[in-house]
């Protein structure tokens, strides 16, 4: 009985020794890994740090960037304002500087035109001036490019023994007139007329020889010329 219970004893103290042995293995395991892992936790917030400071930096270098380049579109915009409103006023400049005078026929030509059996604009081909190019040579109409107020003068030379019957026309308005009579012993005839008008951006002015009327044509008597004299 004695024996018996020796040998349970053994057993037991056999087998708790073999249940010990793999935990304090375990321990010394677990214990042997603290070191590294602090190593890594202490690199890992050192490279946090870091990365937190260069997006520091790079957040106050981007909001400095988009400051300047605010100024720098600032600054453009100023200067493109600036530069319009240069165009404007040098547009608005030109725009008062209209002038022309024209007269019928070219170098060495002579001769009468008309007369005619129905009214006919006198196309004034010889420009002599045409600032701001409002006159157009091709059609005798010179078309208001602003509104304002506008000298015009025409003058002609003509034939004594034929009518001559011009008028200053504003689209299609009988402004003013000049006339001669036929006449049998009059060898030649010089005339003409001059009217303001106010005028709108677009409205056309010309000259119209009426039916059975004639002019002479020549490059320094008959002549057409307007200017502007006031912008409005």
């Amino acid at each position: 009985m004695t024996f018996s219970v020796w040998l349970l004893v053994c057993f037991c103290g056999l087998t708790l020794g073999q249940n010990v042995l793999p935990q304090t293995e375990v321990a010394t395991e677990i214990g042997s890994c603290f070191p590294d892992m602090c190593k890594f936790l202490k690199e890992f917030g050192a490279m946090k740090a870091k990365l937190e400071t260069v997006e520091t930096n790079l957040k106050e270098k981007s909001e400095a960037l988009e400051t300047k380049l605010k100024e720098k579109q600032e600054v453009m915009e100023t200067r493109q304002k600036e530069t319009e409103n240069q165009v404007l006023e040098l547009k608005k400049k030109d725009a008062t500087n209209i002038a022309f005078s024209a007269a019928i026929g070219g170098s060495g030509s002579n001769g009468h035109i008309g007369p005619f059996n129905t009214d006919t604009t006198i196309i004034y081909r010889k420009l002599i001036i045409n600032v701001g190019n409002a006159y157009n040579q091709h059609t005798g109409i010179f078309a208001a490019p602003v509104p304002g107020i506008y000298y015009f003068t025409f003058f002609y030379h003509a034939v004594g023994t034929q009518v001559v019957n011009l008028s200053l026309m504003k689209n299609n308005e009988e402004v003013v007139t000049t006339y001669d009579h036929k006449t049998s012993h009059d060898v030649a005839d010089n005339g003409g007329n001059a009217a303001l008008l106010q005028l709108q951006q677009g409205d056309q002015v010309y000259v119209r020889m009426h039916a059975n009327s004639h002019v002479w044509q020549n490059e320094q008597i008959t002549t057409f010329s307007g200017v502007l004299l006031r912008q409005l």
